[in-house]
């Protein structure tokens, strides 16, 4: 997303809690490779991981993380709260998400 010649960068945190799953711990490992995959600044805490990037390529992360769950049959929570988006001067090679 481009807003007066800016690009705009979005930060999202979520929690991914497996409701069902034999081995919780190997769903959110896969959940990590997923987002590992993407062009975002990650940083991933205890209860939460936190994603930073390109504003278009951080709602398409969250898609794919829930449509990826969804056919894998898995009951979860899945938890998101977003930032609201900032203008970013760097060049847009430098902006995760665009490189």
């Amino acid at each position: 997303m481009i807003k007066n010649n800016k690009y705009m960068v979005t930060t999202a945190q979520f929690t991914y809690i497996p409701l069902k799953a034999n081995e919780p711990r190997k769903s959110i490992e896969f959940l990590l490779e997923l987002v590992a995959q993407h062009d975002v600044e990650v940083d991933v805490n205890y209860m939460s991981t936190s994603v930073r990037g390109e504003t278009e390529v951080v709602f398409d992360l969250i898609r794919e993380m829930y449509d990826t769950m969804t056919i894998e049959k898995e009951e979860f929570r899945f938890h998101v709260e977003l930032l609201s988006p900032v203008a970013d001067d760097r060049d847009p090679v430098e902006i995760p998400g665009n490189g």
